[in-house]
């Protein structure tokens, strides 16, 4: 059962990416439906950023800061966060005029929504190998459609 409490504000999806990016996001916050509510800020609020290039960089620095290692077992994973990052431009260009928190629980409302989304492209065991969470490796079940 998913349990997603909506988001009420864009104030509240854009100081998700803030303390994503200053490292003082707390780790119990950094959820399934967080990280989407960060990738949409940066994507929409942050014409700057090269999101695809430097998310993983964001990431591995903010899990360092909460105490977590980022190695072949834990932390940082490449091929989730990249897909992820394709789902969710993909979500916003059939979604760009409403507000950023209903785009944000419009997402989360959507099979992307649910934190096993990707187990429909990957098997369990190649989506969480090392070589995916090192490095992009393509879906094994199905085409990946973003």
């Amino acid at each position: 059962m998913r349990t997603f409490i909506p988001f009420t504000s864009d104030d509240e999806i854009a100081a998700i990416g803030r303390s994503l990016l200053d490292r003082t996001l707390p780790k119990s916050a950094w959820t399934h439906a967080a990280h989407f509510a960060a990738a949409i800020w940066l994507l929409t609020s942050r014409p700057d950023v090269d999101v695809s290039r430097e998310m993983p960089g964001f990431i591995r620095a903010y899990n360092e800061a909460t105490g977590v290692a980022n190695t072949d077992t834990s932390g940082y994973h490449e091929t989730i966060t990249q897909a992820s990052l394709r789902a969710a431009r993909a979500f916003l260009a059939g979604n760009g005029t409403h507000s950023l928190c209903d785009r944000c629980n419009a997402l989360m409302a959507s099979p992307i929504g649910d934190p096993e989304w990707l187990l429909a492209y990957w098997s369990r065991p190649r989506l969480f190998s090392v070589e995916a969470r090192r490095a992009w490796v393509d879906p094994d079940l199905e085409q990946f459609p973003f």
